[in-house]
């Protein structure tokens, strides 16, 4: 298959790896920020091939993971509510809020569903009239252009018993606040491929400028990944922070327009606040004033509702790459898929998921921060 299988070439991915064996020569942490890489870095041993000296650290990009516990617990407090259908992405059913998750709302005979398109929810809110149909609308760049659209449409067509809960999160910001913080020691960045497909990645010079860090926009098979990582240990090496792409077969510098449009169309920046991490200025997305009456969070008058995370759980400091998931106390203990303390356990992009379903119990030198 053309596009893929060429990318999962066993041989090619061993050259690389000799290649990136051949020119390191110092201790390296690098980032991979999207959790799409972080499973295929796990499930296919990257780390564990990679020289000593390189380590790989996994970032916050994964968006179930990131939605703070209060707009799950608002999304709860919809879902709950009498003609009412809750839609959402299935990862988001169970990701815990502070008492119980979707899915229990579902079982106790709320009308949850599941979609793989927001446009979807309109079908859903012109069959069901005199119910109010609520999309819980979460991811970062990648999947703005589409929820946005939904709003939009439903404003054209005038479907009034539709509305949105937004959890729209930007990747820029989070690697500002990242690289200011005093506890996260990053060298490097792997960014994102499918986020850079609709927004470029024209925003990340600055940063690199600031901080003096590499930025590499990268794919997710092992060879993008191999590739992506050899790129960046090359500028390291030479003593270079530019941002390079290493995924030019999807994402160009300028990003997708017509994606870009639609998204600052219907979305205005805010500040948002990341499970585990805290409030970040201008990381997120809310509805502009045009698009206000399909606020799910104003309409179902949910916004004051604020609840606090488990002790237990150290999600965010996974999130930021201070720990990994198995260095976790909770950690397939009182935390596990069935019994999740927190959504990374959860999420199909979820560092602490990669880890569980593919044996990462024991710590070893690339767990060792």
């Amino acid at each position: 298959m053309k596009y893929v299988t060429e990318y999962r070439d066993a041989q090619r991915v061993r050259d690389v790896l000799n290649d990136i064996h051949a020119i390191t020569t110092r201790p390296w942490r690098l980032m991979e920020v999207c959790g799409g890489q972080t499973h295929s870095i796990i499930r296919h041993g990257i780390d564990q091939l990679l020289p000593d000296k390189i380590e790989m650290i996994h970032g916050p990009g994964c968006p179930v993971c990131v939605t703070p516990q209060e707009l799950i617990d608002q999304a709860i407090a919809i879902a709950s509510l009498p003609d009412t259908i809750m839609v959402s992405f299935g990862d988001m059913l169970r990701v815990p809020g502070s008492q119980k998750d979707l899915f229990q709302v579902k079982a106790g005979g709320g009308d949850v569903r599941v979609v793989y398109s927001p446009l979807d929810c309109l079908k859903i809110a012109r069959e069901n009239p005199a119910k109010e149909v609520v999309f819980f609308g979460v991811g970062f760049e990648t999947t703005a252009p589409a929820n946005a659209m939904a709003v939009h449409q439903a404003k054209q067509l005038g479907i009034p018993n539709f509305s949105m809960l937004v959890s729209h999160v930007r990747v820029p910001p989070v690697l500002d606040a990242l690289l200011s913080a005093p506890d996260v020691h990053v060298q490097a960045f792997l960014l994102a491929g499918h986020v850079s497909a609709v927004m470029g990645y024209w925003e990340y010079p600055p940063l690199v400028e600031r901080y003096r860090v590499p930025m590499v926009v990268t794919g997710f098979e092992p060879l993008d990944i191999v590739h992506g990582i050899h790129m960046t240990v090359r500028q390291l090496e030479e003593g270079r922070a530019e941002v390079e792409n290493a995924y030019a077969r999807v994402v160009v510098k300028a990003g997708n327009p017509p994606a870009m449009h639609i998204i600052n169309t219907v979305f205005e920046e805010c500040d948002r606040n990341w499970r585990g991490i805290g409030n970040i200025p201008r990381s997120g997305w809310k509805l502009s004033p045009n698009y206000t009456a399909y606020d799910a969070a104003r309409r179902f008058a949910v916004e004051h509702i604020k609840t606090e995370e488990s002790p237990l759980c150290h999600a965010g400091e996974v999130l930021k790459g201070v720990l990994k998931p198995n260095q976790c106390p909770a950690f397939g203990k009182e935390c596990t898929p069935r019994m999740p303390l927190g959504a990374p356990m959860v999420s199909s992009e979820g560092a602490c998921a990669a880890y569980y379903n593919f044996g990462r119990f024991e710590t070893s030198r690339q767990d060792t921060v």
